[in-house]
């Protein structure tokens, strides 16, 4: 019985017997193709109690049932698995990744990646050169918890080559001990803001003219007007970071 070529939708031929056996194959294949969805495209084993209809793109390696079919999409229907070979162009959205695929002929990509779209990340390349050379803004962040001390110095870091747009903050547990606090570096103390709030919810956008520093540094908060001796405060370092050429 001969199959469409994009579809893979058997067709009928002209003494088929049972015509609505190849009719019905081809209605479950066009619902799981149209708008498909997928629920997982890292697995190699098929999972043990799917659902009709639940649609998976095996990875490289696939075995059991799925053997051989390594990115391929496999559709569970009547009882059994069905695979169905992918053509260039074919769309499909990864339910656990909440993001839309594309095959490219050879492999699945996300739609970013194959349209070159920037995706939202903490550090997002917006332009690379052939040689791997790349621009990439970054943000880092981490929650200072526990404070204690006229200071205390994050474990992130400013790293070395980075050029700094600016430290925000966020107190996220009230801050005791101190009636505010300063964040900034060693010997800046109060570079990123000053006498910022100790009560929950007290934010600033500690910006400044873009800076390049040359060595990894650490975001030092300092007590103002007693230690702390409590309290938590989430920062980020917003920054710009070159990469040199690879090759």
């Amino acid at each position: 019985m001969a199959d469409t070529t994009k579809l893979q939708l058997p067709m009928i031929a002209a003494d088929q017997a049972q015509k609505h056996v190849p009719v019905n194959e081809s209605l479950v294949r066009l619902d799981t193709l149209v708008q498909m969805a997928v629920k997982d495209r890292d697995l190699t084993a098929p999972p043990g109690a799917p659902g009709d209809g639940d649609a998976y793109i095996p990875a490289a390696g696939a075995t059991g049932a799925w053997a051989g079919w390594d990115l391929n999409v496999a559709v569970w229907s009547g009882g059994a698995w069905a695979k169905l070979a992918p053509r260039a162009g074919w769309l499909a959205f990864a339910e656990d990744e909440a993001q839309a695929l594309i095959f490219d002929g050879a492999a699945w990509r996300t739609l970013a990646e194959a349209l070159g779209l920037m995706a939202l990340a903490a550090s997002t390349i917006v332009s690379q050169g052939p040689a791997g050379s790349a621009n990439a803004i970054v943000v880092a962040e981490e929650l200072l918890a526990g404070l204690a001390g006229a200071s205390v110095d994050s474990t992130v870091l400013i790293p070395n080559r980075a050029i700094v747009f600016g430290v925000s903050t966020r107190t996220v547990t009230a801050v005791t001990g101190a009636a505010s606090y300063d964040c900034g570096l060693a010997g800046e103390q109060s570079k990123f803001g000053g006498s910022l709030g100790a009560a929950p919810g007290s934010t600033n956008a500690g910006v400044i003219g873009p800076q390049a520093f040359y060595g990894d540094t650490a975001i030092r908060l300092t007590a103002n007007g007693g230690d702390f001796t409590g309290g938590a405060v989430r920062i980020a370092i917003h920054y710009f970071l070159p990469t040199v050429p690879q090759s």
